[in-house]
């Protein structure tokens, strides 16, 4: 026996035999094992470089081998080995880091990467095994092989071995509730987990298990768009194509590497929770990323790599600091430049992806200042602008000057309509004339139909903003253009849809009231609905019966209250009973209602069918109006199929 002694403990730092907390969860000893081995391989090829070693490297590799009988898994490197001198410093020592010390010496020799900073991976090990065994020979010339055990208590014992090749094995006695490590599979999935991208082959049971190569670490002019797919592919299989994808490479004020892509966002996705991988010199550390990645980029997927990134001493968490936040503001700047490139550039592709990175650049815009100054020029909006349609495959068509507007490129070919885009300002100077800083917007393409029709017909330009972060989006607009007054469709309306009709407001002699006088009088009476404020105006159309008979506004300050409201107390908002009901003077309906009102007989009882006539048809156009607007719940709804039944077999009695 050449020594027996205790190891020492640096009172600085937590020996992780007694702290078995250190590590949070106990299969990463594998990762930290097989990270040594890497360190040791990246060692030797450094000290070669440098011409201290005389030596053949030969072709590293890393070999896994498990033994069911004895309980034991061993990881085998021909790397740079250890003499008995360096284990006593950096086993016996524990948390003296030897690749901090390596890389002070060697650091102009090469571009080999250390893994280790810690010197604390090694006794992860100890996690799940009741005995740790190191046999390991130097590179140096004449160096005497050394074998190293421990059981877990301070005590170590160093013999001299018959090992007769260079690098080190580290044996573990696995603990009898640590007996999964046995099990082929399971060290595949851990390899796949965590050594996937080391650059060193590692074998179980002679079969190379890692991908090896590193796409990240490439350089973007060598790869090509195929490249970028497979490896998504690789990354997360069975998902859709990404959108496009931002190709991270610095070294400077910092290291950091990555892919990071844009996926299809989905209803069931979690874009509170990250996507992205994040490794350390392609060790996977962990998909606890929300630290370095701005929130509204959390959705992304990919992977970054740095050695900058502060992590605890396990890997298992990140340290927020300063570099952290420059990391951050870094990559949202790739981010907003790759936007940007590829509006400048392939305008087709930024309109047909719009669904789903819109999402994304306008939550950024939101929660990020420097962000919002990158992309408000390229945020864009599908608009009502007509433009006229081609027989070919759609292609972006650019007018020119501010009546510029994209036409949407959508793969899907069995949509026979498409659709302009346009941005916020091009809207302003393409409208400064008919409605000067004044937008229309429409934040439901389906209840809202009716309104963004009226619009239309009238020649005025109409914005969609339908997607769930729009409701804020808005309110930020407003705080960014005081100057503009946005306003909902079914809000108030222009007056460039009223039409003056000055024959709504002759006095009747017989009533002594205009006829829009009587119309408002008709409802109010049969409505008998205080909190309905109805209103009376003619809209203006070339076709009255093809416009609405009726139409509900919600006034915009009280809408965004409610809605504010709902919102604090977490409830779903429920159509306002205050609200507006604006009869269409102009609508043939409407007309014959006041004629028909005007005929009624009163009978003995003091009935009059036709005034019940006239009431159920009131109310069941404010029905038809507040179903246009979902304003109906489940009693309204069933009240009115009864009401139509009703309303129906009148009318049919007629005949």
């Amino acid at each position: 026996m050449l020594e027996q002694g205790t190891i020492t403990i640096h009172t600085e730092n937590i020996f992780p035999i007694i702290k078995k907390s250190l590590y949070t969860d106990h299969e990463i000893f594998l990762r930290e094992l097989i990270s040594n081995s890497v360190d040791a391989i990246q060692k030797v090829k450094m000290v070669s470089l440098s011409g201290e070693n005389a030596g053949e490297i030969g072709n590293p590799e890393i070999n896994i081998s498990i033994d069911k009988q004895q309980k034991t898994i061993s990881v085998s490197d021909n790397g740079i080995g250890m003499t008995a001198d360096e284990i006593k410093k950096y086993i016996n020592q524990v948390a003296f880091s030897s690749a901090e010390e390596f890389i002070q010496k060697y650091q102009s020799q090469g571009d080999g990467q250390i893994i280790g900073h810690f010197g604390l991976g090694f006794y992860s090990a100890f996690m799940v095994a009741a005995k740790v065994e190191i046999d390991t020979l130097s590179y140096q010339e004449g160096a005497t092989a050394i074998h190293w055990s421990c059981d877990g208590s301070p005590e170590f014992q160093l013999t001299e071995s018959s090992r007769n090749q260079r690098g080190t094995t580290v044996t573990l006695t696995l603990l009898e509730e640590e007996e999964e490590y046995l099990e082929p599979a399971r060290i595949r999935q851990l390899i796949k987990t965590y050594c996937d991208f080391m650059s060193v082959p590692i074998k179980l049971e002679g079969e190379v298990i890692n991908k090896q190569t590193a796409l990240w670490k490439e350089s973007p002019s060598n790869l090509k768009k195929e490249d970028y797919l497979e490896f998504y592919r690789y990354l997360y299989p069975f998902q859709e194509e990404p959108l496009l994808w931002v190709h991270l490479n610095t070294d400077y004020p910092f290291i950091l590497n990555g892919i990071l892509f844009f996926p299809k966002l989905k209803p069931d996705m979690d874009v509170s929770k990250s996507q992205i991988k994040l490794f350390c010199n392609q060790v996977y550390v962990s998909d606890r990323t929300e630290d370095i990645i701005p929130k509204f980029l959390l959705p992304l997927r990919g992977v970054i790599d740095s050695t900058d990134i502060p992590l605890n001493v396990s890997r298992s968490s990140l340290t927020n600091n300063r570099t952290v936040r420059r990391i951050s503001d870094y990559i949202a700047k790739k981010i907003g430049d790759r936007l940007k490139e590829l509006y400048q550039e392939n305008r087709a592709q930024y309109i047909q992806s719009w669904q789903d990175i819109g999402t994304f650049i306008k939550f950024g815009v939101l929660n990020d200042e420097k962000f919002q100054k990158q992309v408000e020029d390229i945020i864009i909006f599908r608009t009502t602008k007509e433009i006229a349609p081609s027989s070919d495959t759609p292609k972006v068509e650019v007018q020119s000057g501010a009546d510029d507007a994209w036409q949407d490129v959508t793969a899907d070919s069995d949509k026979s309509e498409t659709f302009p885009y346009t941005t916020l300002k091009e809207y302003l100077e393409r409208n400064k004339e008919r409605h000067e800083n004044r937008v229309f917007y429409c934040t439901d393409e389906s209840t809202q139909a009716t309104y963004v029709e009226l619009h239309k017909n009238q020649g005025l330009e109409v914005l969609y903003t339908d997607s769930f972060i729009d409701t804020h989006f808005i309110s930020f607009l407003e705080r960014e253009h005081s100057d503009v007054k946005f306003s909902r469709v079914d809000s108030d309306l222009d007056q460039t849809l009223l039409d003056d009709n000055k024959a709504g407001e002759i006095v009747d002699p017989n009533t002594n009231k205009t006829r829009s006088e009587q119309i408002k009088e008709l409802f109010e009476k049969a409505l008998n609905k205080p909190r309905v404020n109805v209103r009376t105006e003619a809209l203006k159309s070339d076709n009255p019966q093809g416009t609405p008979a009726a139409m509900i506004l919600l006034p915009e300050f009280a809408r965004r209250m409610q809605e504010m409201t709902a919102m604090m107390q977490q409830q779903s908002s429920l159509f306002p009973e205050d609200h507006i009901l604006v009869v269409n003077t102009a609508h043939p309906l409407i007309q014959n209602l006041v004629s028909l009102s005007q005929g009624s007989i009163i009978q003995e009882s003091g009935a009059s069918p036709t005034g019940e006539l006239v009431n159920s048809i009131c109310n069941h156009v404010y029905d038809l109006a507040l179903m246009s607007q979902k304003g109906l719940d489940t009693d309204k709804m069933k009240a009115f199929t009864e009401r139509s039944s009703q309303l129906l077999t009148q009318l049919t009695e007629k005949f």
